[in-house]
């Protein structure tokens, strides 16, 4: 008897008049709505401009939605190209189908591409946005919820997925939600990342090598758990050989890194001053605010000895006056 499930929505898509409004489609952009939200704060704290992270991301979330779809399109190809589909729907993003994979190396050609247009170092902003790209993951896969779809073997545990729908060879039922899994785990990095960047001081971008080795920690026992079809080498699914490999650059980097860059970029965007210190302000703004103390301080020492150097002249005048009156 089930006692419990997560009933999955009736359909992934309202319409608004002629205008459908997909539960895909805003998941995604909730979830970038975050990641820029959360870099820009770290950002600023690092010592750079507010808004640059934004204007940024307008080149890395364009090239990442194209790599997310190229790498889906390309590793299940026969969903698309295959006799009996339409080619066209593989232009169809908002029906699902990101590969991470290639959402993030197109999305960091697409950063690095902004980032050199405005002088900047790639591992630094990537430093500063790895937390809110783990959260807009966690964001962006409660889009699976709404289409039915990326869940993994039959359970009949309390937190079961109840699947409804039969398209596209679905068998009704109740399976492990593994976008849940999945969402939980990555809020789960995003915290890690956090932590570890305050407690280290990470920077020259481990705090983004973490954030990749951490996630593909989750994603390989996570893609593990998914029934739906893959491509799989020596028995296992592709996306875990690929988590398997990215990982180990992932770790990689960290030790190669850790020994060859120690420490954190004093200055991540130039012109905007330094990192924050602990009260707040940047290095910038605290030499500012010395030298400013430094010039009141030398101008109210300049003012006493002009107001000594008047008096000493008035009492001198005085002096004369009176021993010209006596005589």
């Amino acid at each position: 008897m089930e006692l419990a499930f997560i009933p999955s929505p009736s359909r992934g898509v309202l319409y608004l008049g002629p205008i459908p409004l997909r539960g895909y489609a805003f998941c995604i952009i909730i979830g970038v709505f975050v990641a820029v939200w959360l870099g820009n704060k770290r950002w600023v704290a690092r010592g750079g401009r507010a808004g640059t992270v934004a204007d940024i991301a307008v080149w890395a979330v364009p090239f990442g939605l194209v790599g997310g779809r190229l790498y889906h399109v390309i590793t299940d190809y026969e969903l698309y190209f295959s006799e009996g589909r339409d080619w066209v729907d593989a232009f169809k993003i908002w029906e699902g189908g990101l590969g991470i994979w290639g959402a993030i190396a197109l999305g960091a050609l697409g950063a690095w591409i902004g980032c050199r247009r405005r002088g900047i170092p790639l591992p630094a902003y990537a430093d500063a946005v790895a937390p809110g790209i783990a959260l807009a993951q966690a964001i962006g896969r409660w889009g699976n919820w709404f289409n039915q779809e990326l869940y993994g073997k039959p359970t009949d545990l309390p937190w079961a997925l109840e699947i409804t729908s039969s398209a596209d060879g679905r068998v009704p039922g109740t399976y492990h939600p593994t976008f849940l899994y999945e969402s939980l785990w990555c809020i789960g990095v995003a915290l890690l990342v956090i932590w570890a960047d305050r407690r280290f001081r990470l920077g020259h971008g481990r705090a983004f090598a973490l954030y990749v080795a951490a996630y593909c920690a989750g994603r390989g026992w996570i893609e593990y758990m998914r029934v739906d079809d893959a491509h799989h080498i020596l028995g296992l699914r592709l996306n875990v050989w690929t988590a398997i490999f990215v990982f180990l650059l992932a770790v990689a980097y960290l030790v190669v890194s850790a020994k060859t860059r120690p420490g954190r970029e004093a200055v991540v965007e130039p012109g905007a001053g330094g990192e924050a210190t602990a009260d707040g302000k940047t290095d910038g703004e605290t030499d500012g605010e010395s030298k400013a103390d430094g010039e009141s301080t030398a101008g109210s020492e300049d003012k006493d000895d002009s107001e000594d150097k008047v008096g000493d002249a008035d009492d001198e005048s005085k002096n004369e006056a009176g021993s010209a009156k006596k005589t």
